[in-house]
């Protein structure tokens, strides 16, 4: 696996440092006060970036009229499964790395993680999950120790990557139409808390529903922003979905990104008719996106299976 990042400017490469810095940071101190043996011998064995940074083809313009800027997407792999908890041991993580962009202004670039087990990411190499498949090809390992080698990738058939993505888009796809439903139907009864937790679980479907069609996998988060970054990155249509050029256009995304907890936690929680209705509106533009996607994968699946006989 590669290991330089010299095609990126150089003050990318120095912030990236600084975030390897900060994961290896909180992550000694999310294990300060372990007793468990298994625990105490927890180790970071690579942190790989991938996606835009990883491949080129990044775009950082937060300040254009589009207003749009690639996130760094890091892979964190971990020596047992046990610590890929992210409540436990990697929320501190995430709240510092957002304050530092969001707040404090260290970096200047927003930074997602994911985090699995080398078991975990060979066994999907193995599997020849897309996602980890590219991340082997594409990723740069920012940090690894030497006993951290990935499994040789062995894609699957054509015909088991086509029956595999059929079977997750006979799911998926139902699924997000459904849960669409029924954010109609509490709008209609003036729910209006209830109709944006439905709202948000459309487009969490929806975003669960093309990664996994697409590449296979989708990593385990209920955040619209996280999976609206992976899920841009299959295709740029994608984007379209959410105006960003407007701050009140970004506020409603973000209250939409809150619902998940707080439209059913938060007696706090407010969001108006006019801001449900232009909300759902974007989402039916998005749901049309990902139809059109997945039905374009599935179409370039059956071609590859049948010329595979």
């Amino acid at each position: 696996m590669r290991s330089d990042i010299d095609h990126l400017p150089p003050h990318k490469q120095r912030e990236l440092e600084r975030v390897v810095q900060i994961i290896f940071e909180e992550f000694e101190d999310a294990l300060a006060l372990a007793t468990q043996g298994w625990k105490k011998k927890g180790r970071i064995s690579k942190v790989i970036l991938y996606g835009s940074y990883g491949r080129g083809g990044w775009v950082d313009e937060p300040h254009t009229a589009k207003g749009y800027q690639s996130d760094y997407d890091l892979l964190i792999i971990v020596s047992d499964k046990r610590l890929t908890d992210r409540i436990e041991y990697w929320a501190k993580l995430d709240d510092r790395l957002i304050r530092e962009f969001g707040v404090t202004k260290t970096l200047r670039t927003p930074v997602n993680f994911i985090v699995h087990s080398l078991q975990e990411v060979n066994n999907g190499l193995l599997g020849g999950r897309y996602f980890f498949m590219d991340v082997a090809r594409d990723g740069i390992a920012l940090y690894q120790d030497h006993d951290s080698e990935l499994a040789e990738p062995k894609p699957m058939t054509p015909h088991a990557a086509l029956d595999m993505a059929r079977e997750y888009a006979e799911e998926w796809l139902p699924s997000a139409r459904r849960k669409f439903k029924l954010y109609r139907d509490a709008v209609d009864q003036d729910f209006l808390k209830e109709a944006a937790f439905l709202l948000h679980q459309t487009v969490e479907t929806l975003y669960h529903g093309v990664l996994l069609i697409c590449r296979f996998y989708t990593p385990h988060s209920h955040n619209l922003a996280f999976l609206r970054t992976q899920a841009e990155q299959i295709d740029p249509r994608l984007i379209d979905a959410w105006p960003r050029e407007d701050r009140t256009d970004r506020a409603r995304f973000e209250k939409l990104k809150d619902a998940y907890v707080k439209a059913r936690y938060s007696k706090h929680y407010k969001i108006t008719e006019d801001e449900l209705a232009w909300l759902g509106d974007r989402v039916e533009h998005l749901a049309a996106i990902v139809e059109t996607i997945c039905n374009e994968r599935i179409a370039e699946l059956e071609d590859t299976a049948r010329d595979a006989g």
